[in-house]
């Protein structure tokens, strides 16, 4: 609060005397401009009255001499008359008088030019006349003149007076602002040498406290040490009834939660397993079975069987086949991020070739854009990676034959990894579906897929902390682009 205090009135005292001082200043230009203004229209006048004087020297002598330096009369005339417009421009009264006088100068010239104008026949009533008109000029001029500089002294009557004001105010306001800071840092010294003496008091029992704190920390701390390497059945024997006593409770509370839950765990795993294993020897023996009867129809019975009943025992070796991969493919999806990796380094251009080998036939091309990276990953899942995508970019080709494009971009921390086709393309309110499960954008009966082909991929990519889209549009291909962390991850 004290400090809060202190800095408001010093800001308060730094404010009034910045006020006062750009007061002061403003003023003082005021006065500078005020003086500047009289001494322009002295000068003016002075000017015309002289460009008055040598146009009556010459009509008297007929000497011209006296027009020497008359021609640059009337532009220093002009010039002084944009000089002081611009001096008085924040006073309208006396630009109005300005403009006047600058009116009747500007007809004065134009007289005396008329008078010395040589192929001008002017007899002397004619010159008599402007000479005349001229005086008549010239007292108007002074006029203006007079009433101008009449109020220009007015005005520097009062912008002094303004002046003596502030430049008696600006001292004493610096004065009483230094004063106040002195009173203000002897205030807050007293105050804070009294809360020093109370916090030495208070910093001892705080260490005392900081130091039991630090022990019951520490036993928290060997405590998530041990949950972090495996032990669920470590429990904190602390009885106080504070924050950290709480929290010893609730930490004994979520070890034993832990241990439960991976207990549970585990045993779901094992369930797994035992139905990975049924589902990979049981479910498929009896499908063998029905392929197996399927093969000695058609061998047995060929002579016999209609064209009709061809195309049902070959749609029902698709459906097999289809379930047989449906199969494959849920054991595939169970069994990604459960089994141990293998980090070893990856050649990716050969690890494509080894793909397109595999499952890409010879009427594809398999084209790689630039340079493909070796580096540390699982292969096995980089491997499933590309063998499904490949694999969908041939089953839904819309042609005999097409062109695939494997691309790789090095980020910072990651590979970003593009696989592109030209095939019919997916519309973009497809782009999220195709990578739910048992999700195929064509018919059963066109394609035999399962729709998890893409869902594999997307697990894995999740597994390795990458990201996964999809850019493409109808009739103009698509490209999977996927990224793939430069270390491996945990």
């Amino acid at each position: 609060m004290g400090f809060a205090i202190a800095a408001g009135v010093l800001l308060l005292t730094a404010l009034v005397s910045f006020r006062t001082i750009r007061q002061l200043t403003i003023h003082t230009r005021s006065v500078e401009n005020t003086y500047q203004v009289l001494q322009e229209a002295e000068e003016l006048t002075s000017q015309v009255r002289e460009a008055e004087r040598r146009v009556r020297g010459y009509l008297l002598t007929n000497d011209v001499d006296y027009l020497q330096d008359y021609p640059s009369s009337e532009q220093q005339v002009e010039k002084s008359f944009v000089h002081l417009r611009q001096l008085m421009v924040d006073n309208p009264v006396q630009t109005q008088r300005l403009d006047s006088m600058r009116l009747l100068v500007r007809q004065q010239f134009r007289n005396m030019q008329t008078l010395i104008t040589p192929q001008t026949a002017l007899t002397p009533p004619v010159t008599r006349t402007i000479l005349d008109t001229g005086r008549q000029t010239m007292r108007a001029i002074r006029g203006l003149f007079n009433r101008l500089k009449a109020s220009e002294l007015q005005l520097l009557t009062l912008r002094n007076r303004q002046q003596n004001i502030y430049e008696t105010i600006a001292p004493i306001t610096i004065i009483v602002s230094a004063v106040l800071a002195i009173l203000i840092a002897l205030w807050l010294f007293f105050k804070i040498s009294r809360e020093l003496t109370a916090n030495e008091q208070l910093q001892q029992q705080l260490t005392h406290g900081n130091q039991e704190t630090s022990r019951r920390i520490e036993i928290v701390e060997h405590l998530a040490e041990q949950v972090l390497g495996g032990d669920y059945k470590v429990k904190i024997k602390d009885k106080e009834k504070d924050s950290l006593g709480n929290l010893a409770n609730l930490l004994n509370r979520m070890t034993q939660k832990l241990d439960e839950s991976f207990g549970a765990l585990e045993n779901r795993n094992k369930e797994l397993d035992q139905f990975a294993y049924v589902a990979s020897h049981d479910l498929k023996a009896p499908l063998r079975g029905v392929t197996t009867i399927v093969k000695w129809i058609e061998e047995e019975l060929s002579g016999e069987l209609s064209p009709q009943m061809r195309q049902y025992l070959d749609m029902m070796k698709g459906r097999l086949a289809r379930l047989e991969d449906l199969i494959n493919g849920l054991l595939a999806y169970a069994r990604i991020g459960r089994t141990e990796q293998k980090i070893e380094p990856v050649d990716v251009a050969e690890l494509v070739r080894e793909v397109t080998d595999l499952v890409v036939p010879p009427e594809f091309t398999v084209a790689v854009s630039g340079t493909l990276p070796t580096f540390l990953a699982d292969r096995l899942s980089l491997q499933q990676v590309f063998t499904n995508l490949f694999s969908n970019a041939v089953k839904y080709h819309h042609q005999g034959a097409g062109t695939i494009t494997v691309r790789c971009q090095e980020t910072k921390k990651e590979y970003e990894f593009s696989v592109a086709d030209d095939g019919p393309g997916i519309a973009a309110e497809y782009h999220e579906k195709i990578f739910l499960m048992f999700q195929t954008l064509r018919d059963r009966n066109t394609a035999e897929s399962t729709g998890i082909g893409l869902s594999i991929v997307k697990k894995i990519i999740d597994e390795q902390k990458g990201t996964m889209r999809v850019s493409s549009e109808v009739g103009h291909g698509t490209a999977f682009i996927f990224t793939w962390p430069k270390l491996p991850s945990q």
